[in-house]
């Protein structure tokens, strides 16, 4: 496994992120080295979905109004249904999406995560992929949808569900690093 030591890795979420879509990036990303941040809008704990159930919870590092895109070399948008749902009608989340894409940091964004992305108004052009439920919303914001486990179109790196995430954690390594 690389070494990401020094890297920094922003993991923004809500309650109702995709359990594994979070903790498992999480796990590996800090095995290789990196350092890796929670962000969330309100402070506290947040709760994982799984399975159509609540789940584990974890804590935020930092809340949204006191993370800077500046601080960090990639962020992590996790899906679940309810998270990015959630996430997307915050204008400080979005604003905080398009200024880590301005600023050509790798985002990484798997299964409803891209909807963040959507909102961010940063998709038009791009070859991507999501979970297939919103394969036409991203279609319909000017991306090139494809069916791949994971797709890099500049600085933006995507995957559909959560058997892809072995290929979607390899491939954030392999660009930080």
């Amino acid at each position: 496994m690389r070494n990401l030591k020094g890297r920094k890795i922003a993991i923004l979420a809500t309650n109702g992120f995709e359990e594994s879509e979070l903790f498992e990036p999480k796990n590996v990303l800090e095995n290789s080295g990196a350092e890796v941040t929670v962000i969330s809008p309100a402070s506290g704990k947040i709760k994982a979905w799984k399975h159509g159930n609540w789940s584990k919870e974890i804590k935020v590092d930092i809340t949204l109004d006191d993370a800077s895109e500046n601080d960090y070399d990639c962020l992590i948008l996790p899906g679940g249904v309810i998270n990015p749902d959630k996430l997307r009608r915050s204008s400080e989340a979005v604003d905080f999406v398009r200024r880590f894409f301005e600023k050509r940091k790798l985002i990484a964004a798997i299964c409803h995560g891209p909807q963040l992305l959507i909102d961010a108004e940063i998709i038009n052009g791009r070859t991507m992929t999501s979970f297939p439920a919103i394969k036409k919303d991203l279609q319909n914001a000017g991306a090139n949808w494809v069916d791949s486990d994971v797709v890099v179109d500049d600085n933006i790196l995507t995957s559909r569900k959560p058997d892809d995430l072995d290929a979607f954690n390899k491939k954030i390594i392999e660009i930080l690093s």
